[in-house]
């Protein structure tokens, strides 16, 4: 998790807890939900709260600060972890997943969504994450065990599934099968005719933009 520099380890245990439970409650609610609830599930003041987040934007930007370096480190690992490019691809999928990162996505305001994505200081750990997605896509199907139809650019949509779950529903278990059936579908030996064109590198790169313009 991402921390400021010169926090002292009690700001940095509280700073960490804060984020924690807006990311909870955010998924759990709406990006609305109160922050003096926040800080309840979190364990501290309001003031607190305050002192480490003078408003909204600026805790969403955490979540999200947060959300993106634990990409970042789930790609990293499985392509050091695993055997192949095909298991690591399976591996960070799973996790992306499990980060349920496109409902985040989906319980923001566009605008608000872009404006947050903005940062020069996240650019490289950005950057990172697209060139280790384009690797293990290029290596997964130079081993033939990608099929060929696939992008870089379908991995990172992906990457954001969401399903929604009735309430009677295992929500877990629902998204385990599901991404199981997603990462089936992707074997190079599932050669189901696709509609449209793979997406490519560079629509990869575009998903990913942060030049702050919003997307049209």
């Amino acid at each position: 998790m991402t921390v400021e520099k010169g926090l002292r380890a009690d700001a940095r245990r509280n700073r960490d807890l804060i984020v924690a439970a807006a990311r909870e409650l955010f998924l759990e609610q709406n990006v609305d939900v109160p922050l003096e609830e926040v800080a309840r599930r979190a364990g501290v003041g309001v003031g607190t709260l305050y002192r480490r987040f003078p408003d909204r934007d600026a805790l969403l930007r955490a979540v999200g600060e947060e959300s993106l370096r634990r990409l970042a480190d789930l790609v990293e690992t499985a392509g050091r972890e695993e055997p192949d490019a095909w298991h690591a691809l399976c591996r960070f999928l799973r996790g992306a997943v499990a980060l349920r990162l496109g409902v985040l996505a989906a319980k923001l305001d566009p605008l608000l969504h872009q404006r947050l994505r903005v940062g020069a200081d996240l650019r490289e750990i950005r950057q990172g994450v697209v060139a280790a997605v384009l690797r293990l896509t290029e290596r997964a199907q130079a081993d033939g065990a990608l099929r060929p139809d696939i992008g870089p650019g379908d991995i990172a949509l992906l990457m954001t599934l969401h399903v929604y779950t009735p309430p009677a529903v295992p929500g877990e278990e629902a998204m385990a099968r599901m991404v199981e059936i997603m990462l089936d579908g992707l074997r190079a030996d599932r050669r189901s005719p696709l509609p449209g064109a793979p997406l490519d590198a560079d629509a990869l790169r575009r998903y990913t933009t942060v030049d702050g313009t919003p997307p049209g």
